[in-house]
């Protein structure tokens, strides 16, 4: 079989006629299948739009050309899509997932998440997933008949579950969730709808988050040229890099720098994709899942890099991580960022008038009701709404540049 080619479906991919269905009922369409209009909902979303101006890396305003969690979001919906045809599983379903994977993401991207976190500290904290889920469960309000989007189960699980249990069978927390336990949108959620946090998700998820790291890894690359950063070969520290820049140079000799990292960056997903694809195939081959149920019962996550790979793809985010993400330009935005952040919800929770009317706490609320209806709010803000509530409630706002 061709790389790129179609294939049939597979047994152990989600079939969208066998769906768990929808926490609440609605009737079905006749034209789309319950993962495509899953797909559709999303994109129609409040939240969604508001990705357009929300940090990846660079702060909005530093220039058009830089990457916005909406550009991500469709990168990874790109390559999520992609992995899916080839593997035969559900694309509408792998393409929900990967277009609602940062809903949930404050403004100022991690920095913005570092801040609600520490503001909600006595309240539970901040974590984007279980925000994520908080915003297509609760927090649009489109329909007459339910808040929220109303999605499919087999959606809601791979919003939480796409980097693996959060549980063990016990109900114990696992992974990162260990020190602090299951964050409180997840666990007050699945009291009422259980999305079976034991186990992993589908294959469908999976291949949306591997798709995820694929994408920030060679956007970061990207963005982090354009910005001046590092060049083209500095990046040949990475051995991987140094090969795939090394081919560039024999095919093209005289190719200038911008072209360079452009053909460095294609040939970088393209690599990839095709190393997720043969990995996940070989694991596939050897657990040897007939259903969705056994991927999701499977002791370990099926979609991933081999090994090799995986070292090399950990290299590049070392590299992104001292030379892009330390960098002290970029260091001081996102700590002035941060205090915009905190600043905003420390205001609205010492003069609650400054908050919209529709945002007032209300008369029953706890103090924790009150502190997280504070955080949803500032959570669903953009980066320049954030700024220009800054701006409004005090003297003197950081120029995040």
């Amino acid at each position: 079989m061709s790389v790129g080619m179609a294939v049939a479906p597979v047994p152990y991919g989600c079939d969208p006629a066998r769906s768990r269905g929808r926490r609440f009922n609605e009737p079905p369409s006749r034209y789309r299948s319950p993962f495509r209009r899953d797909c559709d909902r999303v994109i129609h979303s409040t939240a969604f739009r508001r990705l357009k101006h929300k940090t990846q890396v660079f702060i909005f305003h530093e220039g058009d050309h830089y990457r916005t969690r909406l550009t991500h979001t469709l990168e990874v919906a790109q390559i999520a899509r992609a992995l899916a045809r080839q593997l035969g599983l559900d694309e509408d379903l792998t393409e929900t997932l990967a277009l609602a994977h940062d809903l949930g993401h404050p403004p100022f991207g991690h920095a913005g998440e570092r801040a609600l976190d520490a503001c909600l500290k006595a309240h539970g904290g901040f974590d984007h997933n279980a925000q994520s889920l908080r915003v297509v469960t609760e927090l649009e309000r489109r329909y007459p008949d339910f808040d929220g989007l109303n999605l499919t189960w087999e959606s809601l699980e791979g919003i939480v579950k796409h980097n693996g249990p959060l549980t063990d069978k016990s109900g114990k927390p696992v992974g990162r969730y260990r020190e602090h336990g299951v964050p409180v949108g997840i666990a007050a959620y699945v009291q009422e709808h259980d999305l079976d946090l034991s186990t992993y998700a589908s294959l469908e998820a999976q291949v949306a988050a591997i798709a995820d790291d694929i994408a920030y890894n060679a956007h970061d690359i990207d963005d982090g040229l354009r910005a001046g950063l590092f060049t083209v070969d500095d990046l040949n520290v990475v051995p991987l890099i140094a090969d795939i820049n090394a081919r560039v140079s024999a095919r093209y000799p005289s190719l200038d720098e911008t072209r360079r990292g452009s053909e460095l960056v294609r040939e970088l997903i393209s690599y990839l994709i095709d190393a997720v694809f043969a990995e996940t195939g070989r694991r596939v081959t050897v657990a040897k899942p007939k259903s969705a149920e056994d991927v999701r019962n499977f002791d370990g996550v099926l979609a991933a890099f081999p090994a090799g790979v995986a070292r090399e793809e950990a290299a590049i985010k070392s590299f992104l991580w001292e030379r892009m993400y330390r960098h002290t330009r970029v260091v001081r935005i996102m700590r002035d960022a941060e205090g915009v952040v905190a600043d905003l919800f420390n205001r609205y929770w010492r003069i609650p008038g400054d908050l919209p009317a529709e945002w007032a706490s209300d008369e029953q609320d706890s103090e924790t009701g009150r502190a997280r209806r504070i955080g949803d709010f500032i959570a669903g803000m953009t980066d320049n709404y954030a700024i220009l509530e800054h701006a409004r409630l005090f003297d003197s706002t950081p120029d995040l540049r």
